[in-house]
């Protein structure tokens, strides 16, 4: 019998001070006292419900609470939503528990408490420290005050926290962003994860779009960062995501392994495999907070992924990793044989797209740029 895929716990918070130009996550700026205590009662209700209907008996590897902007919420809530999951599941013994967090002065002054909570990992939205960019960007915060955060995250004890950047910012050189990144590593971080703005759908800056720099320009951005990322040793391991030895982020690795992961809160998704390759679902819960808040005794959707679209399920994750897979992670992730990987595996190969090495397949350095030429294939 082939054992169960690790499974994470995502956690979805979805106020915020303000929404942001290019934000397309379902974040919803907060108008009045946000209803903590419904919502966390809302969420141990939701995990309840899911332990339950999928009968889970595995311990949680790692929980990532993300948003809009979680450190909103007050510690003695997270203390409760905290606690309240480790009644209804075990949590491995170095179980990575992850907050989202901007750098306001309000969020940031909680930071000593979240950690004394058992929280362990932060990520903190910088995205840059150039105050004219941030303006443009719509963020709330100063560069100051990123600055600041980043200080006060290790003064709290946090010894593992990631930095976001953002670069091909409305306006920016490559100079700004290079400034960034030298900026954020001089803040010893763990973890940057350093990624192109992209006007996204359902977003202000899809709607009115803003001047960003050429692509050539936005290329050059994204080489000379990436550079000095590695100059300082910080290892890219994944599309955007750059960390010390050894301090991947393990949340976000699961999900890039097509491991499993349940999913509570207003929009969140979930994937679960009960039986391979027949039973792998995904879950989705209501999106808009007001529905989550009044349908918890009937939470969301879900259904199966046809077996057909596990290879392409399973390559558009694990190729965004930099070690790529082996024939056995693919077989213990979806039950299928490499076999059902063909004709778009010998393809992708024979183009250059991807390398075959000690058994395991990963993308070139061509391959890592035409990504989506690789997926195409893997289409059923």
């Amino acid at each position: 019998m082939i054992p169960l895929p690790p499974l994470s716990l995502y956690i979805h918070i979805p106020w915020c001070i303000k929404k942001c130009l290019y934000c397309d996550f379902n974040s919803h700026a907060v108008k009045g006292d946000t209803p903590e205590a419904a919502y966390i009662d809302a969420l141990l209700k939701d995990l309840a419900e899911d332990v339950q209907r999928y009968v889970i008996t595995r311990p949680i590897s790692s929980i990532f609470i993300g948003g809009g902007t979680p450190s909103l919420f007050s510690p003695e809530s997270i203390n409760r939503l905290l606690r309240g999951i480790e009644q209804q599941l075990p949590l491995k013994p170095d179980i990575e528990i992850t907050l989202e967090a901007n750098p306001g002065t309000f969020e940031s002054h909680k930071f000593a408490e979240f950690r004394a909570l058992g929280i362990n990992r932060l990520s903190i939205g910088i995205q840059t420290f150039n105050d004219t960019l941030l303006t443009r960007l719509g963020r709330v915060h100063s560069g100051g005050e990123a600055l600041k955060a980043a200080e006060i995250a290790q003064q709290s004890g946090f010894d593992n926290f990631n930095l976001d950047l953002m670069f091909g910012l409305p306006g920016a050189n490559p100079e700004d962003s290079q400034s960034d990144v030298a900026t954020a590593i001089s803040l010893k971080p763990t973890h940057i994860s350093f990624y192109q703005l992209t006007l996204e759908p359902n977003t202000y800056f899809h709607k009115f779009p803003p001047q960003l720099p050429n692509d050539e320009l936005i290329f050059d951005t994204q080489k000379r960062g990436q550079q000095l990322l590695a100059d300082h040793g910080y290892q890219q391991y994944e599309v955007s995501a750059y960390s010390q030895s050894g301090l991947q982020c393990k949340h976000n690795v699961n999900y890039w392994q097509f491991g499993d992961y349940l999913g509570i809160g207003a929009g969140a998704h979930g994937k679960i495999t009960q039986t391979l390759p027949q039973a792998i679902i995904r879950t989705v819960k209501p999106k808009s907070p007001e529905h989550y808040l009044q349908d918890t005794h009937k939470l969301g959707s879900s259904t199966v992924i046809p077996v057909a679209e596990l290879p392409l399920e399973f390559i558009m994750n694990q190729l965004r990793l930099r070690q790529g897979f082996t024939a056995e992670n693919y077989f213990t992730n979806t039950g299928l044989s490499i076999a059902t990987l063909e004709p778009a595996l010998s393809a992708s190969l024979q183009q250059g797209l991807l390398i075959n090495q000690d058994d395991r397949y990963f993308c070139s350095e061509q391959g890592w740029n035409f990504m989506d030429n690789i997926l195409e294939k893997f289409m059923p």
